[in-house]
Parts: C-alpha cells; structure tokens; sequence
C-alpha cells in the first residue's frame, strides 16, 4: 500500500467553513424532516486537534479495505498521537511508507494488514522504522462507491 502526502490547508482567513446541521441523520427508520440548519462547521477545527503535527494522505491499494479504509480515502494523520497496540497508523519502514494496524507482541512489533490477502509484517529490530502519525479520521469520497 502506497500513500500521496498533502499538508493541512485552510482557505483564505484560516479557516474551512461549511454549512452545518444541528439535527442528527437517522441510520435507522428516517424520522420527520426538520430544517435544523445551525451556523457552520470549521472542518479544520473538527478533524484537527494539533495544525502543526497532522497531515492528510491519500491511500493507494487494499492491504486495508476490512479496517474501512479503501483506494482514494484521504487520512488524516496526527503525530502528536502516542502510538499503542491496536491502533492504526502511517509507519515509515526501509524506505517505504504504509498504513497498517500495529501489533506490539512479546516477539516484537508487526504491522497487520486488514486483508487477507496481505500478511503480517514483523518490524525487525535491526530495520528503519517511525511511526509517523497514528490516523484520527477517515475521508471518504462516496461518489465513487
């Protein structure tokens, strides 16, 4: 799995506004229609709790598709996150850059893919490896799904 890397931007003014709606989206039975339009939402300030330790990157391949994450979703990565067991993060490993759930066991470090088709990768101790950022947010294009 590849990953393209952007940098956190904002539009003019500092900030990323769109309108917002204060009533919640039925996942179940629809309920009644409400206009419930509230101000706005600053995606900024909702995605990202620390500007100057996160960025966004694309993801490129499928070692990943039964976490939820697929070609084309855009990760928002945030390094001031401690990195722990269990958690999904951008790891940087012998050059390479991936996604994958890290896996802390008595025998080491693994990075697990969340596909079948994709095996475990044990960190030797001996390799060039960084967590760069543990992933806080998932983007998703659903036009093209």
């Amino acid at each position: 799995m590849e990953l393209e890397f952007s940098t956190i931007g904002a539009s003019e003014g500092g900030e990323q506004r769109v309108p917002y709606y204060e009533g919640r989206v039925q996942a179940g039975f629809p309920s009644p229609v409400r206009d419930e339009r509230g101000d706005i939402i600053d995606l900024n300030r909702e995605l990202i709790s620390s500007p100057s330790s996160t960025f966004c990157a694309r993801v490129l391949g499928d070692s990943m598709r039964d976490a939820g994450i697929n070609e084309g979703d855009i990760l928002v990565v945030d390094r001031s996150l401690p990195a722990r067991d269990g958690c999904i993060a951008v790891c940087f490993i012998d050059g390479d850059f991936t996604v994958k759930r890290i896996s802390v066991r008595d025998d080491g470090v693994y990075l697990v893919p969340a596909n079948a088709a994709y095996p475990e990768l044990h960190v030797p101790a001996e390799s060039n490896f960084q967590v760069w950022g543990v992933v806080s947010w998932i983007l998703k294009n659903m036009r093209k799904r």
